[in-house]
């Protein structure tokens, strides 16, 4: 069963490929690919972020408040469309990310998170983190805001499974066709080339990669993928299908 409560601390770096290559092969002597990783595949993830009419969510979040929250529907590639996808729900209180997220069909965790409507409790379900999403929306009236998608490199450190960085990239993201089916196109983020890199700790990172962080020179940075896109947005206006096409 995948895991579907994370405690943990979250640090991120952005580089170009250069920079990812020459780190990618020094962590492999510590930290091994995610399964869906071997042979250096790419695994796709795509996003549906939910915010209110006038982005409550996603501005508390630029602000840097000292707690946050957001919600999101999250699948692995393009889901069909009774297929599995999680409903998550992200907080961070003072630098500490925790991330309750449960199994919904497709149609289950559109109606859900659209409208409120707590699906009929199954199996695959995760009771505690339904309820802790249904006193969420009770909160705010929510509607999706924003599609994003990237292809994701994932490592687990070899000696302690509680250490994962992921490598992301060819970030996209549109705002029309909000639909997880509909595919996994939209506009590039971040120039080509780039990648954004995530180090995921319950605790204190271990020194070899403090060391390693420091000999190549690589420093923390704020990044945040629906941040990001929400200033790009607010500074060149939503783009429509029809004028992509055009």
């Amino acid at each position: 069963m995948a895991i579907e409560v994370f405690n943990r601390y979250e640090s991120k770096y952005l580089m170009d490929s250069k920079a990812f290559y020459t780190i990618y092969s020094r962590l492999l002597e510590y930290m091994e690919p995610d399964t869906y990783n071997k042979n250096d595949r790419f695994y796709a993830i795509s996003n549906i972020y939910y915010d209110t009419k006038h982005d409550t969510l996603i501005r508390n979040s630029l602000s840097k408040p000292k707690y946050k929250e957001k919600l999101r529907i999250r699948a692995y590639g393009v889901p069909e469309n009774n297929a599995k996808v999680y409903l998550e729900l992200k907080k961070k209180v003072s630098g500490l990310v925790n991330k309750r997220r449960t199994a919904l069909k497709l149609d289950e965790a559109y109606a859900f998170a659209g409208s409120g409507t707590v699906p009929e409790l199954q199996p695959y379900m995760n009771k505690q983190v339904v309820q802790e999403i249904e006193y969420f929306l009770r909160r705010y009236e929510l509607q999706p805001k924003v599609y994003l998608a990237y292809e994701r490199l994932a490592l687990f450190c070899k000696d302690n499974r509680d250490l994962r960085i992921t490598f992301d990239t060819n970030i996209r993201s549109r705002r029309y066709d909000l639909r997880l089916e509909a595919g996994e196109y939209g506009e590039q983020l971040m120039d080509q080339g780039q990648w954004l890199m995530e180090v995921k700790a319950e605790k204190t990172i271990p020194l070899w990669l403090s060391q390693l962080l420091s000999e190549l020179g690589m420093y923390r940075t704020s990044f945040s993928k629906y941040g990001n896109e929400f200033k790009k947005t607010i500074r060149y206006g939503s783009r429509t299908k029809e004028s992509i096409l055009l």
